[in-house]
């Protein structure tokens, strides 16, 4: 299996290396986003890769773009990765683990859709009651099924800051009224069809984040990756218990082992084991391999 922590293509110019994705100019109307192997633990890229990873968030993300594509278009172009480069060596490093995208603009904030009481949201719920300022019921329990999916965005931050969660007033700040309603009933139904496909292949999707963008003549798509296992919080049907967290098909062998290892969150992040990149990579690849298999 290939690993790529950082791509180096010699036939397109770089644009901008994220956490994960690295992007480049194809042409005026079309980006080439390559998927790496990185890894960010508490906002921090580390600098052992996980095998496989790149190669799961296209397949999944690719999937996803097509099952649900019928709610909102996403930046797919169709054309293939590998014919905007040349040469073997850059064909190999967009091989299985790019898209070749429209060339949209991002919204500013992060489309983060909850379904369940869990992370940041339990522990906001545990202090005011509320997530993100939208009231829930007294004595609801951590990871127990939410009322009904909650819109609740963030801001985007630089690499090595941190998110902030936004209430909807000021998302409607941001976006304007109309585009904030947009994205807000755009993501939830992104999130129930999924989630309900995802539950009859044995995983709740707990929450998950969506990114989009808008053409020139503001059309929304859907952008970025789509309901991964970077970008959402994935649980193993038969080990979801209510009152407990469980264990999630991501980076939670390696965040759990960070925790474990007295890091202090600062740059730089610790080497991580072979074993525990290992374990992780199994559960990227059981994620992809649940949702996207055949029945």
């Amino acid at each position: 299996m290939s690993v790529l922590h950082e791509s180096n293509l010699t036939s397109l110019p770089l644009l901008h290396r994220g956490k994960v994705r690295d992007l480049y100019e194809v042409d005026a109307q079309h980006l080439l986003i390559v998927q790496t192997d990185r890894l960010s633990a508490f906002d921090v890229i580390l600098s052992d890769p996980i095998p496989g990873k790149g190669a799961v968030l296209t397949t999944v993300s690719n999937f996803w773009f097509d099952k649900l594509q019928h709610i909102i278009p996403n930046h797919l172009s169709g054309i293939a990765p590998e014919s905007v480069v040349s040469g073997e060596a850059d064909k190999a490093q967009v091989r299985g683990r790019s898209f070749v995208t429209k060339k949209l603009k991002p919204l500013p904030i992060e489309a983060i859709v909850r379904g369940y009481l869990v992370g940041s949201g339990w522990k906001e719920y545990q202090k005011t009651g509320s997530v993100c300022g939208i009231v829930l019921p007294a004595g609801m329990r951590e990871a127990e099924k939410l009322p009904q999916p909650l819109f609740t965005p963030s801001t985007k931050a630089a690499i090595g800051d941190h998110d902030e969660n936004i209430c909807f007033a000021q998302t409607v700040e941001l976006l304007g009224e109309a585009r904030a309603n947009e994205v807000r009933i755009a993501a939830i139904a992104l999130y129930v069809e999924a989630a309900n496909y995802a539950a009859t292949k044995g995983i709740i999707i707990a929450d998950t984040k969506f990114e989009f963008g808008t053409d020139d003549a503001g059309k929304l798509y859907l952008i970025d990756e789509a309901l991964t296992p970077d970008s959402s919080r994935f649980w193993p049907a038969e080990e979801y218990r209510v009152g407990s967290n469980p264990p999630s098909f991501d980076k939670q062998f390696v965040r759990d082992w960070l925790e474990a290892s007295g890091w202090n969150k600062q740059q730089p992040a610790p080497r991580i084991p072979p074993e525990v990149l290992q374990k992780t990579a199994a559960k990227y690849l059981e994620a992809q391999q649940r949702l996207v298999s055949p029945a």
